[in-house]
This record gives C-alpha cells, structure tokens and sequence, in this order.
C-alpha cells in the first residue's frame, strides 16, 4: 500500500502541476528556476501544516460501519490501484483532470460493488444500497463538476475583460495609484485565500484565541469578513503603492509570485487527502483490526468514521516526494503545456483536431459577438479593438510569453477567490476545473481564440472537458471492476494487477521519452527563426538537412514493408509521412511571423523561403502518397509483388540512399558549393535507373504480368519516386543558386 501511495503522489502531483504553474510559466514573468521554488515552498508548507483529516476517503463517499475489514482493504486497494493507471493515463496524453472526482469516483465505484456483493450474498436487494452508499456525496461532486466549469469560465472571462478594458495592453504604463489598487486588492485576495483555504486544514483552524474575542481563525473571518476585508485591502494598498512609487517594484510579477506560491500551499494542504486518504485511512484500520483480535471478515470498520489525525511523519515525506516530482516529472510539463497552448495569446502549433461541435460554437459565439458589437457606436468599437489589440511581439517563439502578465495575474487571483469562496460555504468545486476553466475564459476575453484559432483551441477545450466526465466514468467502473477481481481471487489477484500496473506505467513511460525526444528534434531542426538572409542560410540548410533524413527513412520503411508484406513496417511510414507533412505545415504557419521578423535589408530572404517551402511541401506529398498506396495494397491482402520487382525497389532504395545521404551531408556543412555541385551530377545517373526499372515492368507486363494490381502498384511507385527525386534535386538546387552566390 505504501508504494502504492508513493506512485499515486507521483502521478497526482504531475496533473495537478497545472492548476498552480501555469500562470506563472505561461506569462515569464518569473524564471522558471525561481517558480520552482516558489511552488516548492507552497507544497513544503501545505504539506506539513495539513491536519490530516482525511474525511472523504474514510467515510465521505461509503457508511463504513456497513463494511468488514477484509472488504475495506479491497476497496481500498482497487481505489489506489485504479486511480495509479487513470491518472499516468491522462499525464501521458497531457490533459489536466481532477484527482478529487477520480479519487471520489474511485471509492464510489469500489464501494458500490462491494456493497452489491454482500446484498447479493445476503439475499437482499438493491435498495439497500443506501445503507452502505453516501449518496449525496456523489451527487454534490457531480454538481461540483457542472458548477466548476461554467462558474470559472464566465467569472474569468468578465474579469478579464474589464482589466482589459481599464488597463489595455499598456497596463505597466498606468499611475501608480492604480496599480497600487489592483495589488492591493489582488494581494487581500491571495492571502485571505491562504487564510480560508490554507489555515482551514491545520490543527490551528480550531483553537480559539483570546485576542480574537474567544473565536477560531475561521470564525473570525467569518464573523468581520467585510471588515477584515477592508483592512486587508487598505494594508496591502499601502504597500503596493511603496513598493511601486519608492522601488520600482514590478507589482505584477510580485502578484504572480505571491498567487503561484498560494496555490502550491493549498493544493498541498488540501488536496493532499486524494493520494494519501486512502493509504492513511488502509494503514489506521489495520492498526485498529490488529487491536481488536476479531478475525478479518467480523471486525466491523465503525472506527473510521472517527476523527483521527494523519501522522506528522506521513506528511513530512508526503511533501518531499511532491516537490521532487514537481521538479523532475516531465510529464507534468507536458499537462501545463496543454493548458499554455490553449491559452497562448499568439499562433502556436494547434495539437488539437476541430469538430463539428466545435465549429458549431464558433459560428455561434461570432453571431453573438456581432449582436453584442450592435450595443456600440463605430467609435465605441474602435476604441475597444485598440484597447484589446496586443502589443506587437515579433516572431511567436519559444522565448515568447504566451500571456502577459496582466492575465496571469486575473488568472491567479479569480482562481483564488472562487475556490476560498467555495470552501467558505463547502461547495465541491474543484481546483483543476477551476484553474484551468479559469484560464479559457480569461483566454476567450483576450481574443486569445481569433478567427485562425478558435475552432482549434475549443476543440481542445472541448476535449478536456469530455476527458473530465470520461474520469468519473472510468474511475467508478474501473475501481468496482477491479475490487470484484480481488474478492474472487485474492492475494494472486493482487499480483496480476501489481504486474499489469508495472508493465502500462513502463510502457507509458517508453513512450512518452519517445514523443519527447522527437518533440525535441523536431523543435531544434524544423525552425527558421534568422532575421539576416545570411541568417536563414543557414538555418534553411538545417532543416532541409532534418527533412533528408526523414525522407529516405519514411521511404526506407516503404521498401522493406512491400518486400516482406509487413503491414507494421508500412504503418510506421505511414505515420512517419503524416508528421512530416504536419511539421513542414508548422513551417507554413510561421511564414507570416517570419516575413514580419526578417531585417529590411533581407527583403529576398522572403521569395527564397516561400520557394522552399514548396519543395518541401511537394516532397512530403510524394511521400504521403507512397506510403498511402502501398499502405493500401498491403491491408487490402493484395498479391504480393514479384521477386524482380522487389530486388529493384532495392535496387532504386541503395542508390537514393547515397544521395539523400549525400545531400544531407552537404547541407550540414552549410556553404560547400564542390558537395551541391556532386549531388546535382547523380540526378541524371538516377533517372535513367529508374526508366529502366520502368521499361522492364512494361516487358513484364505485356509477356509475364497477371496482377492489375500489382502492377498499377508498382508503376505508380517508380514514377512518383521519379517525382520524389525531382523535388528532391530543384530543393538541393535552389538553395545550391543561393549559396553559390555568397
């Protein structure tokens, strides 16, 4: 149960990165160096001044005087079992989900069929379901769900709008006396939301204090909340302004800091119940079972609905494995990555399919945009779009700030106030919902969704959300399926599923090093970022260099596939031809920032670039072509082609091999002219080899040939091979023109 425990921290905290790294990454506004910090501290601090009171996982979904031991031991394996798989699950595909619903439908599901086991063992029937389930648990987390998404979302898009339209874009420029305002307000909001939030889980949230006239911290807050409020807003504007009127102080950057910092605390503090309660909750009853010397399956599990704090130790490493996992989970920066694309203010790579929904919400906001523009005067609007138009930002990079600091700081600050609101009248709003649904709507008033964007980024929106209802679904049948298994076969059981567990986190993590490293790969190859000509030389001679290798491997793939029928063989091609079809479109959808990026004087650099998009545009489509028909004809079971034929693919393979090697070659060593020169006099030697693999299968086919098949198959491969070595050699020579010129 303890490595259990450990691997749910791990898988938790790399989802949950999210809801407090996002805003501070996305805007730049601090190092990340310094974030990690920050959100190290708040986990250290949340972890260690949680109470422990792991209510929910003891008795907040399940009556546990209705249960046994042994069968409390199962659900709460199949609980923490489950929720590993489901959470590595969503880390892998990079979405943020909730790990309160999973944990909660986890339990519900583990304990809904245990509890139909002992009615059906008992003869009863199901209606006494009630007796063992908390119904209305269930039902609030299901309301919290709804309630999360539509309340984060429209709060953060008006607050957002209204910043914008007082501040602009221009917001640093602004008096000191307003930002002074917005610090002292957004800083009353962060820490009262420490307060409320944070102190809530510590031992100290009970103790009354003399000097608060006999009441609690909660209780006092509660009690004078407009007017600690006040006094909160007036003390935290008195700094802010001496900080920004004396210091110089950037009190936005101090915002995000302070918000990213209270996040981290009270996510530690809070939600540290979802990957810990379980295994505390394991851990207690078995110290209590251990005491009473009942047998398994007669000491009834009543202890559980006592109040028993988690072990100081427990939390102590509990955090260690958090701050650790934040720091080195690469997982959890692909989860934040997710969120940041969603909300970039600026074209990005679209990861991210639209729909017919998504398309159908467009249409609809933008008729809703055109009614509401009708409630301005020309003037009006013209005044709003210069209000909402960013500063120009150059060429969208890596070193680009997907949102300035402003909407990091409404990020933040909204996403506090709605959860310490929620835990003030105990609504189950969750805090992913919140941070990320809070991020979309502020991304929506941004006009961070334009008319290129939009249909992308809400069909990411949309999915993210259909993955949040797919984790309660999955987590409530996975957890019961799993607790029936390890009824009926107990401790060998256990170990199959232990050993699945292993083999799936193994697998997903492979696989997720790979998409890494080809993320990489295709980050420092495909990317044209110069803004001299002799600038873009050079980097043009990189991916071109990059698109080489990919070519010949792509068609290498091809070859063995058709010559051993390996439908894997030309799958791999297959979808190795997609992704470059796809990065040399990314290339496409820079052109605009690249034009703008380029030096006045490199004016030239434009045509030379444009020109060799489209080679690389005309090489990929040969490819996708090969890969596609010859994909086709091994996945119809098609008559395999004949050995001649195969010996020349071979044959037209050895030698493309030499030449896409050598091309490779001469655009790695940038500028020599004698590389292009021997590349460019192989063309010839090619095309006649090819022409005479052609004229033979003509010969075959007029004398020998049976399959329409095979050989419409093997025609149109020689030929947009012959294709794909033309493309190939007006790419090496156009830019061969160019740098002979130099």
């Amino acid at each position: 149960m303890g490595l259990l425990a450990i691997g749910d921290l791990i898988v938790g905290v790399s989802n949950d990165a999210v809801n407090f790294l996002n805003s501070a990454i996305g805007s730049k506004a601090i190092s990340f160096r310094n974030i990690m910090i920050l959100a190290s501290l708040g986990i250290a601090f949340g972890a260690i001044s949680s109470s422990g009171m792991m209510e929910v996982a003891r008795k907040g979904i399940f009556n546990p005087s209705a249960f046994f031991f042994d069968e409390i031991v199962y659900i709460f394996m199949a609980v923490m079992m489950t929720d590993i798989l489901l959470l590595d699950f969503f880390n892998t595909l990079g979405l943020p989900t909730s790990t309160t619903v999973s944990i909660v439908f986890e339990l519900l599901g583990a304990a809904v069929v245990m509890a139909v086991i002992k009615i059906i063992q008992g003869g009863g029937t199901l209606l006494e379901l009630s007796n063992y389930i908390n119904t209305e648990k269930a039902t609030q987390i299901v309301l919290g769900i709804l309630l999360s998404i539509f309340i984060a979302f429209t709060i953060g898009a008006i607050s957002q709008w209204i910043s914008r339209l007082i501040y602009s874009y221009q917001y640093e420029n602004k008096s000191p006396a307003l930002n002074a305002s917005f610090g002292g307000f957004a800083l009353a909001i962060i820490f009262n939301f420490i307060l409320v939030k944070g102190i809530k889980s510590t031992p100290y949230s009970d103790l009354e204090f003399e000097f608060l006239s006999g009441l609690t911290i909660n209780g006092f807050i509660e009690n004078n909340a407009l007017a600690v409020s006040l006094f909160s807003f007036v003390f935290w504007y008195a700094i802010s302004f001496f900080m920004i009127r004396f210091l110089r102080a950037d009190i936005f950057k101090i915002i995000i800091g302070v918000g990213t910092f209270a996040l981290a605390l009270a996510f530690a503090g809070n939600d540290l119940v979802n990957f810990i309660g379980v295994p505390i909750a394991a851990f207690q009853s078995y110290e209590a079972w251990i005491s009473s010397g009942l047998a398994a399956n007669e000491f009834s599990m009543g202890v559980l609905s006592e109040k028993v704090a988690t072990p100081t130790l427990f939390l102590l490493l509990s955090g260690l494995v958090m701050i650790l996992t934040l720091v080195f989970s690469s997982k959890a920066k692909k989860v934040v990555k997710t969120s940041l694309d969603l909300s970039n203010q600026f074209d990005t790579r679209e990861r991210f399919k639209p729909n017919a929904l998504s398309r159908y919400l467009v249409r609809f906001f933008i008729a809703a945009n055109q009614l509401f523009q009708k409630l301005f005067s020309k003037q009006q609007l013209r005044s709003l779009n210069k209000t909402f138009t960013p500063i120009d930002q150059g060429k969208s990079g890596v070193g680009t700030p997907a949102f300035d600091k402003l909407r990091a700081s409404i990020n933040l600050v909204i996403a506090a106030v709605l959860i310490a609101a929620a835990t003030s009248y105990k609504l189950p709003l969750s805090t992913t919902y919140v941070a990320f649904m809070v991020a979309m709507g502020t991304s929506l008033a941004d006009r961070a969704w334009g008319s290129d964007s939009a249909v992308f980024r809400v069909a990411g929106v949309l999915n993210v959300i259909g993955g949040w209802f797919l984790t309660a679904l999955s987590a409530f049948t996975v957890g019961g399926m799993i607790v029936y298994l390890l009824y009926i076969g107990g401790v060998q059981v256990i170990a199959v599923i232990m050993f699945i567990i292993l083999l799936l986190i193994g697998k997903n993590y492979i696989k997720h090093k790979k998409e890494n490293k080809d993320i990489l790969e295709e980050e420092r190859a495909l990317v044209v970022e110069s803004s001299s000509f002799q600038g873009v030389i050079e980097e043009t001679g990189a991916t071109i260099e990059a698109v080489m290798k990919e070519s010949f491997d792509i068609f290498s793939f091809v070859v063995a596939g058709l010559s051993t029928n390996d439908i894997k063989s030309l799958e791999k091609g297959k979808k190795k031809a997609v992704k470059l079809a796809e990065e040399v479109e990314n290339l496409d959808n820079q052109l605009f920032y690249f034009i703008r990026n380029l030096e006045d004087s490199s004016i030239a650099a434009s045509n030379f670039y444009i020109e060799l998009l489209q080679y690389l545009h005309d090489l990929s489509e040969d490819l996708s072509y090969l890969s596609k028909i010859s994909y086709s004809h091994v996945n119809n079971n098609h008559r395999k082609l004949k050995l001649a034929q195969i010996k020349e693919l071979m044959n037209i393979e050895t030698n493309l091999k030499n030449t896409f090697k050598e091309a490779k070659e001469a655009f790695k060593m940038k500028q020599n002219v004698k590389e292009f020169q021997d590349i460019l006099l192989e063309k010839n030697k090619i095309f006649e080899l090819i022409d005479e693999k052609i004229n033979m299968q003509i010969e075959r086919t007029r004398a020998e040939e049976t399959s329409p098949k095979s050989t419409a198959l093997y025609f149109n491969f020689l030929i947009r091979t012959k294709e794909l070595i033309t493309h190939k050699f007006e790419l090496v020579d156009k830019y061969y023109a160019v740098v002979k010129k130099l």
